[in-house]
């Protein structure tokens, strides 16, 4: 079975039992539209991408904390279009769920995907206790406070923004998170796959930043120029385009050589390199910059 169709198995068996009678309605639909269709998914692909690379002896469990992984980030989504925060109309190329549904279902809808990220891995039949409890620590950490997009979220607040810790939290942590559980999953130590995780997060939101400040709305599937109405701290603000277009480059090739040693090291480092040729912005892409595979 392909890593998609694992993902998708997955994350329709935990919204559906969401939706079990006698759930409300309009909450039900809510859920699913936020979810469906999916974007690329890439957070819960690089989660099973390391847990194939550490032999992946429980898919089971890797595959719950996947779809865990992608329910708390679409969860994000919803609660990142509200009006109290970016005030988005567009999400995914369609009306955001607060546009749909109406604001209070979004809220609601996103909290329901956070606890049903974690029922997830907690109703993981045969998962050997100590590793659920694991994952479910290692998803709370990197969705709350201090280190999580929770905290990503609270730095957009802050009169004096560290761009770092700002970018580390708010885009990074589920990256780090993919990465951890991943390993975890498949019964490894996470932390030797925490710089992984971190590089890519860290280039998703530079990418992000020079998608923002280069693209349009019809390209994007999402409102563009965000950054600069909000005043949000951002990597073009920071270093200009040509500047984060070079740290673009300089942390995607720190991510494939940061890959710790593991059967499958080969296969995860082409599937680091497919990631960066997916994230590369348009214009960026044509600067050359996609990095490449040591040794290739």
């Amino acid at each position: 079975m392909s890593l998609n169709a694992r993902i998708d198995q997955a994350v329709g068996q935990t919204i559906r039992r969401a939706q079990r009678s006698p759930a409300p309605d309009r909450l039900a639909a809510a859920i699913e539209y936020a979810v469906t269709p999916g974007g690329a998914r890439i957070r819960p692909t690089i989660l099973l991408s390391v847990a194939l690379a550490c032999g992946d002896p429980n898919p089971r469990l890797s595959d719950a904390a996947a779809a865990a992984l992608e329910l708390m980030h679409c969860a994000s989504l919803v609660h990142d279009d509200l009006p109290c925060f970016d005030n988005a109309d567009m999400r995914r190329g369609k009306p955001s769920v607060h546009r749909a549904y109406s604001e209070p279902l979004a809220v609601l809808t996103g909290d329901s995907l956070i606890i049903a990220a974690f029922e997830a891995i907690a109703k993981t039949e045969g998962a050997e206790p100590s590793k659920a409890l694991e994952l479910v620590l290692t998803l709370a950490k990197r969705t709350g406070m201090p280190l999580g997009i929770c905290a990503g979220q609270g730095w957009e607040s802050e009169s004096k923004i560290d761009l770092s810790a700002y970018h580390m939290a708010k885009t990074g942590a589920l990256f780090i998170a993919a990465t951890e559980m991943g390993a975890i999953a498949a019964g490894h130590d996470a932390e030797p796959w925490v710089e992984l995780g971190a590089r890519i997060g860290e280039a998703f939101q530079v990418a992000d930043d020079l998608r923002d400040a280069l693209m349009d709305e019809a390209s994007l599937g999402k409102p563009a120029g965000q950054d600069d109405l909000h005043g949000r701290p951002n990597a073009v603000a920071e270093f200009g385009v040509d500047g984060a277009t070079q740290r673009l480059r300089d942390i995607l090739a720190g991510a494939i050589a940061s890959i710790p040693s593991c059967p499958g090291e080969a296969a995860l480092a082409r599937m680091v390199q497919a990631t960066a040729e997916k994230i590369i912005p348009e214009p960026a892409r044509h600067r050359g910059m996609t990095p490449r595979i040591p040794g290739e």
